[in-house]
């Protein structure tokens, strides 16, 4: 069992990203997926979440017009389309699901991503 999260790197401020989660060893289609950032000596946060049937909740307001997740369970995969980054956004971004319902605190995860990094330049 396995989540692999990609697509971080180094973008000016006002670009745009598209990270993915892809899952292996179970199938996504009943499980929620909720991506997490940790920026340097902050906490981690959790930011957005994708329920088993697309809907998806926000929980941080600055990234309500930026940041949309979707989810392809034919490849297995989930997204994070990042865009208008901004260097507040810097962090390693972490995938992780949890059965069913979505959540945002981590350690309620059943299974979870080791990251990728996201630095945003200004």
């Amino acid at each position: 069992v396995q989540l692999v999260e990609s697509g971080g790197g180094l973008v000016q401020t006002g670009g745009s990203l598209r990270l993915s989660c892809a899952a292996s060893g179970f199938n996504l289609d009943s499980y929620s997926i909720t991506w997490f950032r940790q920026a340097p000596g902050k906490e981690r946060e959790g930011i957005i979440c994708i329920q088993v049937h697309g809907s998806t909740a926000s929980y941080i307001n600055s990234v309500k017009d930026r940041f949309a997740v979707s989810r392809d369970n034919a490849e297995n995969t989930v997204y994070l389309q990042m865009s208008n980054l901004q260097p507040e956004d810097t962090a390693v971004y972490y995938c992780a699901t949890r059965r069913f319902m979505c959540s945002r605190d981590y350690s309620a995860m059943n299974y979870r991503g080791k990251g990728t990094l996201v630095t945003v330049s200004s």
